[in-house]
């Protein structure tokens, strides 16, 4: 969502934080929980209950008795009770082997802003059986997301789609360039207004800190965690400030902790990088599988170019260029979408041709993956309430640095573009250009040291073609955390657990019995893209 393998499929969804699910609890329900969990002096359990019908929509009928419900009260400021309290939701699936038991295994999708609350619910998909036999799986949202008193910037959809329309991707003329920034700024003053004393305490050190509280909560004398994307983070600020209650971390697609929390502008120009990388691996990988790619005539990097660089000028069809390069960047996420986004790249590059009739291009070729959102929210009613959150520049504005005024955000992106031509500039105003003028004051941000004193070594798992997280960063996750394993995956996409049975092997192995893997192995996925 962290950028996030839960609701970060889509690179639009991990840079302006992915929708969130949510937990219906009633008012009563949380002033239950409130009174337990402000006790003064110890930590309070969490009280457990049923989990509202809406949290667990999907769920097979004989499957529901799993899972329970709670909300767990924690300080805004854990260093000063007077600014109040907030409620975190939590969903548990529960042990299938309750004599076995090894204790809780809290998740996180990434993002930031990413929901985790139903994590647990697809905890097959990522976890081999004997992990989902003798964990508790426990999601949550953190703090200021989804279900857990989303921060909020806005009091209407109207204002919020106001300023969000203003807001172009890849801005080029003067014109979009000075419009978007104006609207990060009105953003900005928003969200000053409107949300809160929340707004300076939403810092990866404050989640962890909550995330400690609901350990010792739910029994467990030290956590057992996996972070995916930005939930890395997570895991490794934990392993940071609270190194002798952490158990087992499991980091997949891994962010470089130590140049995110000391210089933002340089950790997202190295983003951009890494969705060039796997860029550019995707169109080799096409050429190489010739027919199953459907993009794979002739040359498929000076074609993609040809595409992107004809998109500059006009669109083509409904396609305009930051709608193709966040569509493109989403795509990469995911090995399983490739074939469609090759049959949308030669439907774009055919339009383009001098053989084919002018018309073409103003029309707009069939898409399988580069489909057009819904534009706009023209049609809901005047003054309908905001019910999404905005805490992915919550937390990334609070986490790292951007050491600049935002005056020099065309500059830095024209810098960018020019080594990462196709994601560079979309980067830059995606993630950079919001934070100078973020109205957060002082956040507590934890800047290390990164060095683990664990007992067990820390499990760090990167793909080569990681777009979001590129396998470098892993690299450095390993490295600065010192008592580390790095497992690497020959891959695509972001994140890998569930998708390479080398890896939940070991994960499995790890996770329940703390069996600690060799360091350096290379392993490769269940399917190869376009098999």
């Amino acid at each position: 969502m962290a950028g996030s393998r839960v609701g970060a499929v889509a690179l639009a969804g991990a840079l302006f934080a992915g929708a969130l699910s949510g937990l219906s609890g009633t008012a009563a329900a949380a002033e239950e929980a409130g009174p337990k969990a402000a006790q003064v002096g110890a930590t309070a359990p969490v009280d457990w209950g049923a989990c509202a019908k809406e949290t667990l929509a999907g769920v097979p009928a004989d499957q529901v008795g799993q899972y329970s419900c709670a909300r767990y009260r924690v300080p805004i400021d854990h260093d000063n009770a007077s600014l109040g309290t907030i409620d975190i939701a939590l969903l548990k699936r529960a042990a299938k082997v309750p004599g076995q038991r090894v204790g809780s295994l809290f998740l996180n999708p990434g993002g930031p802003g990413g929901s985790g609350l139903r994590m647990p619910i697809s905890g097959q998909f990522y976890f081999q059986q004997p992990v989902l036999d003798r964990f508790d799986l426990i999601g949550f949202d953190p703090r200021g997301v989804g279900a857990s008193n989303p921060l909020r910037c806005f009091t209407t959809a109207e204002d919020a789609d106001e300023i969000n329309s203003a807001m172009i991707g890849v801005p080029q003329s003067r014109e979009e360039i000075s419009g978007t920034l104006a609207a990060y700024r009105d953003y900005g003053q928003f969200c000053k207004n409107n949300a809160g004393s929340l707004l300076n305490h939403m810092s990866t050190k404050d989640v962890v800190r909550d995330l400690d509280k609901l350990r010792a909560a739910v029994g467990d004398q030290k956590l057992s965690f996996v972070g995916f994307s930005y939930g890395t983070l997570i895991g490794s600020t934990y392993a940071g400030m609270f190194p002798k209650q952490t158990r087992a971390l499991v980091l997949d697609g891994n962010v470089d902790p130590k140049l995110r929390t000391s210089d933002g502008v340089a950790y997202d120009q190295q983003r951009a990088d890494g969705f060039e990388i796997a860029l550019d691996a995707f169109l080799k990988k096409c050429q190489q599988v010739g027919p199953n790619c459907a993009f794979s005539s002739g040359n498929p990097r000076a074609k993609f170019d040809a595409v992107r660089d004809h998109l500059r000028k006009q669109p083509i069809g409904s396609t305009d260029l930051s709608f193709f390069t966040g569509g493109v960047g989403s795509a990469l996420y995911s090995p399983l979408r490739f074939p469609g986004l090759a049959e949308d790249l030669q439907a774009l590059y055919d339009a383009i041709q001098p053989s084919t009739d002018a018309v073409s291009v103003a029309a707009a070729p069939t898409m399988k993956v580069l489909t057009p959102g819904k534009n706009g929210l023209a049609d809901i009613d005047p003054e309908s309430p905001y019910t999404s959150d905005d805490s992915y520049f919550a937390v990334n504005c609070s986490d790292k640095p951007i050491k600049i005024k935002q005056s020099r955000v065309p500059e830095i992106a024209a810098q960018t573009e020019r080594k990462s031509p196709t994601f560079g500039r979309y980067q830059v105003f995606a993630d950079i250009a919001a934070c100078p003028v973020w109205p957060a004051k002082n956040p507590d941000v934890f800047r290390g040291p990164w060095r683990a004193k664990t007992d067990t070594p820390v499990l760090v798992v990167g793909n080569y073609y990681d777009p979001a997280t590129q396998y470098k960063f892993s690299q450095r996750m390993a490295e600065q955390l010192g008592n580390a394993r790095l497992l690497t995956v020959d891959a695509f996409g972001h994140c890998i657990l569930g998708d390479a049975a080398g890896v939940d092997k070991i994960a499995a192995d790890y996770l329940i019995d703390l069996k600690v893997p060799a360091n350096g192995q290379v392993f490769q996925p269940n399917v190869q893209p376009f098999s």
